[in-house]
């Protein structure tokens, strides 16, 4: 792993596009990312954690309701330098839809946030601590994952092992995994070839990473929520001292 100075990357991208079926039925009015936990919209939580650890340029994919979404970015946004991914045409999933944002991604390598999960950091920034860990000449990812047992709300049977060098491994079938995937990840444009037209996901490029032995993970040591249903949102609330 690196050591001395860290070299933060500069650009993020948030994935937004998705449609939010499970937290149905708040997205028949707004879409997922809008959606509010302890007073304040899952994307603002995300922007928050970003303006805290100094990165200013942010990507963001819209699809579902993407006018919303565009409304509130230039209302509670403009301190950032925030560039759209229009997908409007067609939902691209997370690999579609980091290939259609590449054009947008200035930096090499950048986070990629999903926008439905809250975090609070441990003793170290989570962003610091991927960029402390990133070994450019070792990774094209570096996952953000949680243990399973402090997985708060979270109903999977984990997604990943990491061996003592800390590579990712998937899940064993019909085994429980240690580890989650906070959906906070920082890739290299390395791993973004080769990809297929339209909509994917990011399991592709994690697989190929994986066989190539250039997928690695980090702990986090805060707390984790996923907020993917409804009901989820007074549990964290509740967890979070809010309300």
């Amino acid at each position: 792993m690196t050591d001395g100075a860290i070299k933060m990357p500069e650009t993020a991208m948030i994935m937004a596009a998705g449609l939010g079926k499970r937290m149905r039925p708040l997205t028949a009015t707004r879409p997922k990312p809008l959606v509010e936990v302890a007073g304040r919209t899952l994307l603002d939580h995300c922007l928050d954690r970003l303006r805290a650890a100094g990165i200013h340029k942010v990507v963001v994919n819209v699809h579902y309701m993407a006018d919303a979404l565009e409304a509130h970015l230039r209302n509670n946004a403009r301190d950032l330098d925030i560039r759209v991914s229009d997908e409007r045409a067609q939902l691209l999933e997370t690999g579609g839809g980091l290939i259609h944002a590449l054009p947008l991604i200035d930096g090499d390598p950048f986070f990629c946030i999903n926008s439905d999960n809250l975090w609070v950091d441990g003793p170290a920034n989570s962003f610091e601590l991927l960029a402390r860990h990133w070994d450019d000449a070792r990774m094209d990812a570096l996952l953000l994952l949680v243990p399973w047992a402090r997985a708060e709300c979270h109903n999977g049977i984990g997604d990943f092992q990491l061996d003592g060098w800390g590579r990712v491994s998937r899940r064993a079938p019909s085994k429980v995994a240690p580890f989650v995937f906070t959906g906070i990840q920082l890739l290299s444009k390395r791993l973004l070839v080769d990809a297929p037209e339209g909509p994917f996901s990011t399991n592709l490029f994690w697989n190929c990473a994986i066989e190539a032995g250039r997928c690695f993970g980090v702990t986090h040591q805060g707390l984790w929520f996923d907020v993917g249903t409804p009901k989820a949102i007074p549990m964290v609330e509740s967890m979070l001292g809010h309300g």
